[in-house]
């Protein structure tokens, strides 16, 4: 009988049983191709192959730097400040040429920090220096528009105080309930802020006529918004420190229940 020996049988049938089941292994693992005697080298090797999105996903992540569009523009809107007072300033504070020209780059501001913030959330290229850099920008541009208006007499110092007071104080709430939570931007609030834009524009130009009467119901409309718009905030300001506070003592009874 010419039949195969049963330790060679057993070692064949073995061998199969090994294929066969590094081969489920491997469909169950996800690995595809070849499976050979070595499938825990080949498994490691599977194992230690970088992704194939890992370049793509750095890539991604290496675009939001501080270098970026939106930064760029947070940037240029910084560097029109002190631009922006000695035109305002030249010459006496009076030319119309050169008020003008102050006129040109407090709206180059304004548009910029329209876009700036849209292009960081669309494009996601949100930044730590985005975040700090750009209200930092929209007050310093405001608030030397402001005091100028003020000190050449075009603007009541009330107003210049209302205005900012407000910014500041509201800058330092959102602050204080950090912890509890973020004050979303309302559509008041951006109503506020374009009114203001608008009204101290039409202030920077030197204006006669029925548009300087116009300016002024203007500068009243941004000074309501400011108000009632600053008030609301604190509304919400209470309101999400009541919730945040009421939150974290329902968690601690939970958590000693």
């Amino acid at each position: 009988m010419t039949g195969v020996p049963a330790s060679a049988a057993g070692g064949s049938s073995g061998a199969q049983g090994a294929r066969g089941a590094a081969a489920a292994d491997g469909a169950a693992s996800g690995v595809t191709g070849p499976v050979t005697g070595h499938a825990g080298r080949s498994a490691e090797s599977e194992d230690t192959r970088p992704a194939r999105g890992g370049k793509l996903t750095a890539a991604a992540v290496n675009q939001a730097s501080v270098w970026n569009v939106a930064n760029l523009l947070t940037m240029l809107r910084l560097l029109l400040v002190p631009g922006f007072v000695a035109l305002m300033l030249a010459d006496g504070g009076y030319d119309p040429a050169w008020r003008s020209l102050a006129w040109a780059a407090f709206a180059i501001a304004m548009i910029t920090d329209l876009f700036d913030g849209h292009l960081a959330r669309t494009y996601n290229l949100v930044t730590d220096f985005g975040k700090i850099a750009d209200p930092i920008a929209d007050k310093a541009i405001m608030g030397a528009a402001l005091v100028c208006l003020s000190a050449l007499g075009d603007l009541p110092w009330w107003v210049t105080a209302v205005i900012l007071g407000r910014e500041l104080g509201i800058t330092l709430l959102r602050f204080l309930v950090i912890r509890y939570g973020v004050i979303p931007a309302s559509r008041g609030g951006k109503l506020k802020t374009l009114t203001q834009g608008v009204a101290v524009g039409m202030y920077v130009l030197a204006l006669t006529g029925w548009l300087a009467s116009l300016r002024f119901w203007v500068m009243a409309a941004a000074v309501v918004l400011t108000v009632v718009t600053g008030l609301d905030y604190v509304r919400q300001a209470i309101v999400l420190r009541r919730q945040g506070i009421a939150e974290r003592a329902a968690a601690l009874e939970e958590k000693q229940a």
